[in-house]
């Protein structure tokens, strides 16, 4: 945003507070009443500025904000612009969303179309779109060509959130547009942000009267991932990620087009924005016909441990042997996958991990004997990954996402984006999409928030960037088990989350040492199970090395938790210190629970009121500070009508239950 125009919005937003519209719009409601967005111009120096603001019940959480958007060379959309017409209309869809946290999505929403008009030259028009769900709230604009070939340069846009002067507001804060989205979150009264904060979406907002929202973004399509500032006390403006040649500009873009949604989570309980389907709401339809060929599974992930392994007879590293000997593991403790990815700073294809020194990811180091391992991996009935840099992929995968097909490879890891400005974000998209005309799942490592992709292309997995569990091999604090709490409550809000996960080998706090081979893990084994559940991952790493897991009564049970959801329930989250996620696979449900340090523990009781009639055998993993291993496997039969209690340990425990069905 342009310093003439942040002058012109605090000095806009100061009349705004006391203004009255300039005349009643259509107010948008969702079908059951629960959310409303107002449209409304305001007065402003003899012109009007579009505005809108947003209830939940009869709570206003975003106050009146600014609308509009900062063009290079042109006047900006929103300053001297009249309103041409309205139009609305109901949304009722359902669709099949697998992998997902639910298999069966349903959303109903009211719309209202916004036509406006410029007064002065060049007389644009354009339109801001309102959207009311049960779950939240959602603008974007759109902007209609003039005349063949039309295009616009946005610099920027003038979206804000005045959120309330009470709110909480929990997010990453990033120096610049240029990150690894690899940070610790920070909560703070929101008039403690100070101007020009720039933060990481999502942001988490705690609200008067116990409602919750959160701002992200979807459906990114040929723009700049968004950003949100500080700005005036308690206002959060929009901000985009600029073109890398292209400082002072945003998004050159083609006319007719639509920007993506800004969006307002809102619920009544953090856990309603956890089991929200708001973001794939927002997106494009699946555009793959045939999606029969994508696969969720778990997958080992060498690198994390250093290729550490004990009592082989062979050196562990980049090599045919280590490559066969984690197939072998695979097919034994039945995880559908094994990751060729790099070691150090090496790649399974030659040269640098990062950055990308032109290395060909359609040849292996030599060490690595290629048609043998992919032999030996379809006759074990394991599937291979491949790792990548994403410029090795840009500059290849033409031709070797077909070749990868051809070998039998089940997916590929893109790392290292580092941004999400248009250029990035449209790369990312033509790579998902090639990846599905060759039956090849994605994951990506070092990328922003999930914005709704993976219900257009649902071989699109899972996503990381956020500080995780590599951390554990270099940071000398280990990472903390309330920031895991904290990443599922906010990150994960976007979407499935990827998290380096797996080890059995947890230690208390004061017992970890960081070590860049078989790092340690803070918590406990319950801990390392209830992840699976807790985080949505359609392809969890299983990241230790083999013979950390052999024998361990945990890894069957790892195992045979599934990795995508018939429905998912939030039964208790309280930021950074406790979350317990039910999700349903079939007729089982699996309960996840995850709690921070407590000097005394962590007591719970599970309402059970979900499963419905008939009985269950609780199957339970859980936290013994007693026991030589710290853990204790125990089974139970429980009703809908009883609560569950459990005890949580006190160095970041947590608990894992399988509810089976009785007959």
């Amino acid at each position: 945003m342009t310093s003439h125009l942040s002058a012109w919005l605090l000095a806009a937003l100061s009349t705004l507070c006391g203004a009255e519209p300039v005349e009643p719009f259509p107010v948008t409601v969702s079908p059951q009443g629960r959310v409303r967005i107002e449209f409304l111009m305001h007065p402003y120096q003899g012109t009007s500025i579009p505005s809108y603001r947003v209830f939940h019940g009869k709570n206003e959480i975003v106050s009146v904000s600014s609308l509009g958007v900062d063009l290079e060379g042109e006047p900006n959309l929103g300053l001297r612009s009249v309103v041409e017409g309205v139009s609305s209309r109901s949304i009722e869809e359902s669709y099949i969303q697998t992998p997902g946290k639910r298999r069966e999505v349903k959303y109903s929403a009211s719309e209202t179309v916004i036509r406006l008009r410029q007064t002065e030259a060049p007389m644009r028009r354009w339109e801001v779109v309102l959207r009311a769900s049960e779950d939240g709230a959602a603008v974007r604009y759109q902007y209609p060509a003039m005349k063949a070939g039309d295009s616009l340069a946005i610099e920027g846009e003038l979206t804000e959130f005045g959120l309330p002067n009470t709110a909480r507001v929990t997010a990453l804060p990033v120096r610049d547009f240029t990150t690894s989205f690899e940070g610790f979150y920070r909560t703070v009264p929101i008039h403690e942000l100070k101007p020009g904060d720039l933060l990481t979406l999502p942001v988490l907002a705690e609200c008067e009267n116990n409602i919750w929202a959160a701002i992200t973004e979807a459906n990114v399509n040929e723009y700049a991932g968004g950003y949100v500032r500080g700005d005036a006390d308690r206002t959060l403006s929009w901000a985009l990620s600029p073109l890398p040649k292209e400082p002072k500009i945003a998004v050159r873009v083609a006319l007719p087009h639509a920007s993506p949604w800004r969006v307002i989570m809102l619920g009544d309980r953090l856990g309603q924005l956890i089991e929200a389907d708001l973001v794939l709401n927002l997106s494009e339809p699946c555009a793959i016909k045939d999606t029969s060929w994508i696969k969720s599974g778990k997958t080992t992930f060498p690198w994390w441990n250093g290729f550490y392994e004990k009592d082989v007879p062979f050196t562990p590293g980049l090599n045919t042997a280590t490559t066969k000997h984690y197939i072998d593991f695979c097919a034994s403790a039945g995880i559908p996958y094994h990751s060729l990815d790099g070691m150090d700073n090496t790649a399974w294809y030659g040269g640098p991990i990062n950055p990308w020194e032109g290395d060909d990811p359609t040849t292996a180091v030599e060490t690595i004997d290629i048609p043998e391992v992919l032999a030996y991996a379809k006759e074990k009935g394991v599937k291979l990954r491949l790792w990548m840099n994403w410029r090795a992929a840009e500059a290849h995968m033409d031709r070797s996402f077909p070749l990868y097909k051809e070998w039998g490879i089940e997916g590929v890891m893109l790392d290292f984006m580092d941004r999400d400005d248009q250029e990035m974000n449209r790369f990312l998209r033509s790579a998902v999409a090639l990846a599905a005309e060759n039956h090849l799942t994605v994951t990506l490592h070092g990328v922003s928030k999930p914005t709704g992709l993976e219900r257009t292309y649902p071989n699109l997995l899972t996503s990381e960037g956020v500080l995780n569990l590599e951390y554990d091999k270099w940071d000398e604090q280990g990472l903390p088990p309330g920031h895991e709490l904290t990443v599922a409550m906010t990150r994960m809000l976007a979407g499935p989350l990827d998290f380096h996960q797996g080890s059995f080998r947890t230690v208390r706090p004061v017992d970890f040492k960081a070590q860049y081979q078989a790092p340690l893990v803070i918590g406990t084994p319950a801990r390392t199970l209830a992840s699976y559940v807790v985080y949505q991952n359609h392809l969890s790493m299983v990241a230790d090395y083999p013979s950390a897991y052999r024998g361990h009564p945990g890894l069957p049970i790892l195992a045979a938790i599934p990795t995508t959801w018939d429905d998912t329930r939030v039964l208790q989250a309280e930021l950074s210190k406790v979350i317990v996620i039910a999700r349903r696979s079939g007729a089982n449900w699996y309960i996840g629970v995850m709690g921070d340090q407590q000097p005394s523990g962590i007591d719970l009781h599970l309402n059970l009121g979900f499963l419905g009639p008939g009985r269950f055998r609780a199957e339970q993993f859980l936290d013994d500070e007693q026991a030589p291993e710290r853990y204790a496997i125990r089974d139970k039969e429980v009703t809908a009508s009883r609560d569950l209690g459990l005890s949580l340990s006190p160095y970041g425990g947590g608990a894992l239950i399988r509810l089976v069905p009785i007959e």
